[in-house]
């Protein structure tokens, strides 16, 4: 084995010196001389003994060519919203999505607890939040906009009956930790602290009690729901992560101990396809497992040098992890290898952050966005290279603990402790 290992690595070196040979032939042959000199006797190479060539331009053509062959179909999250990020495959990404600063405050609502939950429908008309005072409401996407827009009623005539909150749901005992809208029915999921999933048919406006409901053994953290709807993975203040059947309950848990997380776990989410799976930990754990077999596949560890992982989330097309931690740096992560490719600092350098916190992607994943707790201020990064970008003041008079962006529009809302959540949209500047 160890033999295997030792060829592999010569062949690696001998590919990296012919690519490095290439890429200075082909300096000399553009003109670029000096430059290619430069890095010739950077590398140790004779400069003089490396004739120009262009060959790596007729390399890279054919290369380019046989990926246009071989390019896969776009899974269902793609084909509806867009390909979203793909760092091996783009070469001059073009984007119109606006900048997350430029968002502005369109509706406020308020609970009267601290507010730490918060989700999206697919299609992004509604929106839940969930607060410490174990209610739940629903929103209506137009019709928030239509609050804070006196041209709203022009263009959207039917959105100004009625208030933004068309249902507002009790059914829990304690906090409300996670919301997740159920993919083809008008059905909403919610976790708690007081142990249990509940299921809510909010197409009946006199429903305000669950009609469903999974009682765990320990405090609900995190869940995320298959995209056929038929499964919800859930992980809780325990390590172990439990896969329920939505029609009939039953749970399914991973049977080897040495796979599962070391501690609590703080989030758990499906890729697109359901292949895999993603959970992160308090252990400083990313762990991936096989959305069929249930078993752990992967596992990165130490992924915010030790600290708490407070969030992890696929990419639209699968490929990559978008983590945050304790240590106030959100990662992208390469499922494949399992390497951070892009780490996006600045948040937290004016205080330690001191409550968990979700990183997420704008609905293009041109951007990537995360709160910062001592200035109560939005951080955004250019999601390819890591740019930083200008902060938004959020507006809170407490620590954001969750945020969450629309799908497929320039929307997200934030929730936090000071009993708020916030929606901000970008309208279209004419």
């Amino acid at each position: 084995m160890k033999e295997d290992e030792k060829k592999e690595e010569k062949s690696k070196v001998k590919q990296r010196d012919i690519l490095y040979k290439l890429i200075i032939s082909q300096l000399k042959y553009d003109g670029y001389e000096s430059i290619g000199q430069e890095l010739a006797t950077a590398l140790e190479y004779e400069p003089s003994a490396i004739a120009p060539s262009d060959r790596l331009m007729n390399v890279f053509g054919i290369g380019m060519q046989h990926e246009h062959e071989m390019e896969r179909p776009l899974n269902r999250l793609e084909y509806t919203l867009g390909p979203g990020l793909d760092l091996e495959y783009e070469t001059d990404p073009q984007t119109s999505a606006p900048e997350p600063a430029m968002y502005e405050t369109a509706y406020v609502t308020s609970h009267k607890d601290k507010c730490r939950a918060a989700a999206f429908t697919l299609d992004g008309n509604l929106v839940a939040t969930g607060s410490v005072d174990a209610s739940i409401k629903i929103l209506d996407v137009d019709r928030m906009l239509a609050k804070s827009d006196p041209d709203a009623v022009e263009v959207h005539p039917d959105a100004v009956v009625g208030h933004p909150v068309i249902r507002t749901l009790y059914d829990h005992l304690d906090e409300i930790t996670c919301l997740e809208f159920h993919p083809r029915e008008q059905i909403l999921i919610s976790g708690s602290r007081d142990t249990n999933v509940k299921m809510f048919d909010f197409s009946k406006t006199s429903a305000k009690k669950a009609f469903k409901t999974i009682t765990d053994a320990e405090q609900v953290t995190s869940m995320s729901i298959h995209p056929s709807g038929d499964f919800l993975a859930v992980s809780t203040e325990g390590p172990v992560i439990r896969i329920y059947d939505v029609n009939t309950c039953q749970c399914y848990v991973c049977p080897y101990a040495r796979e599962h997380h070391l501690r609590p776990l703080t989030c758990v989410q499906y890729s697109a396809d359901a292949r895999v799976l993603v959970s992160s930990s308090k252990d400083g754990d990313i762990k991936i497992w096989d959305g069929v077999s249930g078993r752990c596949v992967q596992t990165f560890p130490k992924c915010h040098d030790g600290a708490e992982v407070c969030s992890v989330l696929f990419s639209r097309n699968g490929k990559y992890i978008l983590s945050s931690g304790l240590d106030s740096v959100v990662r992208l992560w390469e499922l494949t290898t399992g390497r951070c490719l892009i780490a996006y600092t600045g948040a937290g350098s004016v205080g330690r952050q001191e409550h968990s916190a979700h990183a997420m992607f704008n609905h293009t994943e041109d951007f990537v966005m995360f709160p910062d707790e001592a200035t109560t201020s939005l951080c955004a990064w250019d999601a390819r290279t890591a740019q930083r970008k200008n902060l938004l003041s959020l507006g809170h008079n407490g620590p954001v603990r969750h945020m969450v962006h629309s799908p497929c529009s320039p929307a997200f809302i934030t929730c936090s402790d000071d009993f708020r959540a916030r929606f901000w949209y970008r309208r279209n500047v004419h």
